[in-house]
């Protein structure tokens, strides 16, 4: 055991000003732009394989005042071609994703159509107007179950799937392995959808579910993964002093990068959802085999843009010890009685776990068992604050469409003149697509402009506002449902003598403000969720903490799961009103308990930091490889 006294200083974390890391002047057009390699003053290139050290850009002449960085506004980075690459991909798993799983459904709820042409589509003509695609008739609360188990699979697994990238593979190489496990499971959906299968539907009952288990698989290793990868790509790691084209002095800032990246990154999300419009058509009309093929047929753009970035894009290395070394940072938090203080929280709690604190406590220092430095603390800290609000946004994800099947069973007990009952759910994605540009490129910059930009909690209760507006929506349109439908509380199922389905005097459209609302409140909450996710977690564990931001979506399927049997005719009414109350509620929560999460970062995407050359021990086999350098040299002269 070898105990080392003098060498704290070498990994204590740096004193910062309150206001941030220094700042840098750079002209602008040594700034990045869109598809550039143009690189000034040791600014590089997202695009370089290569680790940069957020040091040298450091410059203790260019240091901004205190007024610089209280009047200059602050503007995000251009995106280089491999960040757009990223959101190439992102398009197409997520198009490929709910394309494929926008008609399940369907799939299991609805029976084979009479007078369809056994393939699921409805009958031609007048005879299919009002009726749904089908194909294994299991039920409400089959459909609602093995959808949510679904979505609750492509929700968790991403924990084991950023565990892995940020010990063993890294991002590019764990979303590789996705996209290769998830093209298998493309090839697979097709078969329980092909006629002759169908006919035996527990054959194809038994096969549609290995077959999405296994895309389940494939977006657990894809999602933790891509959005910290597109992050890893900005050109700017400490705020940058630049100029507008029109000469404005301004300051290039990585979390307003990061902020309008992820916007960029959702809408891509969202463009790529509304590909299910053609599925469900394709549904409706040909069947299903043509509905899950034509999703496996895009996704096959992945591998080739993948390829295309393997050698120009910055991919940071695993880190094999940062599990290990949370584990220990616990480990020393809760000994001698820290799970009493830990409720107290605060630096009585955290400091202890601190090298500068052992050190000054014990006289001494081991760096074989604390291995870890001073911010690495302060990064768990941080990243557990975050999660705090991660676990509230569950509610949000049960606000935006419902409890268990509700949208779907309200939709089939509607008027549908001869549209797919499931069309009005593409109105979520459509909502994004126009409005991400409308906060990224207008509200977002004017609420700056005029001094009152809108921080991450004001953003999360925005949307949560939304989300309660939505649900109030719902409760009354399916109150409207039960008293106008021929079966009253019993509208989902409702049929005549011969087994004819029989609706309610609502159209489908009455659906589209029920979608629209939460989908702009999405906006606010899960994209803000993930820019906690990376801005705040340790520089070497983003995939594990974005995960646990996506890891939401799980919660609520699992409450979706559990309530299956409940929320069924006739009780589609109060489950809505429930949500209602419970999101506005909840959304002033937010500002009020969680505004220290409001305090801009700056230091959250240092290279070396995700490299683990700032490690204590990476410290000091550096320092010793420089002297025994130096000694060499001295030797040979």
């Amino acid at each position: 055991m070898t105990t080392h006294s003098t060498v704290l200083t070498d990994f204590e974390s740096a004193a910062l000003a309150p206001t941030g890391l220094p700042t840098h002047e750079l002209e602008a057009s040594s700034l990045p732009v869109v598809g550039g390699e143009k690189k000034t003053g040791g600014v590089r290139g997202a695009s370089d394989a290569e680790v940069v050290a957020a040091g040298d850009l450091i410059d203790s002449d260019l240091t901004p005042t205190e007024q610089d960085l209280l009047t200059l506004r602050r503007l995000p980075a251009a995106m280089p071609w491999m960040a757009i690459a990223m959101c190439l991909i992102e398009f197409a798993e997520r198009a490929s994703y709910y394309g494929s799983s926008g008609p399940f459904n369907n799939f299991i709820n609805n029976p084979l159509p009479t007078g369809g042409s056994g393939t699921g589509a409805v009958a031609p003509g007048d005879d299919g107007l009002n009726e749904s695609a089908g194909a294994l008739g299991l039920g409400s609360v089959d459909a609602s179950a093995l959808t949510n188990l679904f979505t609750f699979l492509a929700y968790v697994i991403p924990i084991y799937g950023g565990i892995v990238a940020d010990t063993k593979w890294g991002r590019f190489k764990t979303i590789c392995v996705g996209t290769a496990v998830g093209a298998i499971a493309h090839v697979l959906l097709v078969i329980p959808a092909i006629p002759s299968v169908i006919n035996n539907p527990n054959g194809s009952l038994g096969a549609f579910i290995v077959s999405i288990v296994i895309l389940a698989f494939a977006a657990g290793f894809i999602k933790p993964s891509l959005g910290p990868l597109l992050c890893d790509q900005s050109p700017i790691k400490v705020p940058t002093i630049g100029y507008t084209k029109k000469g404005e002095r301004v300051i290039y800032d990585p979390q307003v990068t990061v902020e309008r990246w992820l916007l960029i990154f959702y809408a891509c999300i969202n463009i790529g959802a509304f590909f299910a419009v053609a599925t469900e058509y394709a549904e409706r009309f040909v069947g299903f085999w043509l509905a899950f093929l034509l999703p496996g047929i895009l996704y096959m753009l992945m591998p080739i843009v993948l390829i295309v970035a393997y050698k120009r894009i910055y991919k940071a290395p695993p880190q094999g010890s940062v599990l290990l070394e949370t584990m220990k940072v616990f480990r020393v938090l809760l000994a001698d009685g820290g799970w009493k203080r830990m409720w107290r929280g605060g630096a009585d709690f955290w400091d202890r776990a601190k090298p500068s604190y052992i050190q000054e406590y014990t006289g001494e220092l081991n760096i074989d068992k604390i291995f870890w430095d001073d911010k690495f603390v302060d990064e768990i800290k941080q990243s557990i604050h975050a999660c705090a609000v991660f676990a509230i946004i569950p509610i949000f994800t049960l606000a935006d469409g419902g409890i268990g099947n509700q949208m779907n069973d309200m939709s089939v007990a509607m008027i549908l003149d001869g549209a797919p009952n499931d069309l009005i759910s593409n109105f979520n994605p459509l909502a994004i697509i126009v409005f991400s540009p409308i906060l990224s490129y207008g509200l977002y910059p004017f609420m700056s402009r005029i001094g009152h930009p809108l921080s991450p909690m004001w953003r999360m209760c925005i949307g949560f506002i939304l989300g309660s507006i939505g649900c109030i929506i719902a409760a009354v349109v399916q109150w409207r449902i039960y008293a106008t439908s021929p079966c009253g509380y019993y509208a989902t199922t409702c049929t005549d003598a011969d087994g004819n389905s029989l609706v309610s005097s609502v159209a489908l459209w009455w659906q589209i403000p029920i979608y629209f609302f939460p989908a702009v409140g999405e906006l606010f909450v899960n994209v803000t969720s993930y820019e906690l996710a990376y801005t705040r977690s340790p520089a070497r564990m983003k995939g594990l903490v974005y995960a646990l931001a996506l890891f939401n979506s799980a919660i609520g399927a699992a409450i979706s799961l559990a309530l299956a049997d409940v929320i069924q005719d006739p009780n589609l009414i109060w489950p809505w009103v429930a949500l209602a109350v419970a999101s506005f509620v909840t959304a002033f929560v937010f500002p009020t308990f969680f505004r220290h999460l409001d305090d801009p970062m700056t230091d959250f995407a240092n290279a070396e930091r995700q490299a683990g050359l700032q490690q204590p021990k990476a410290i000091l086999e550096g320092q010793h490889a420089a002297q025994t350098g130096s000694e060499n040299v001295e030797a040979k002269y």
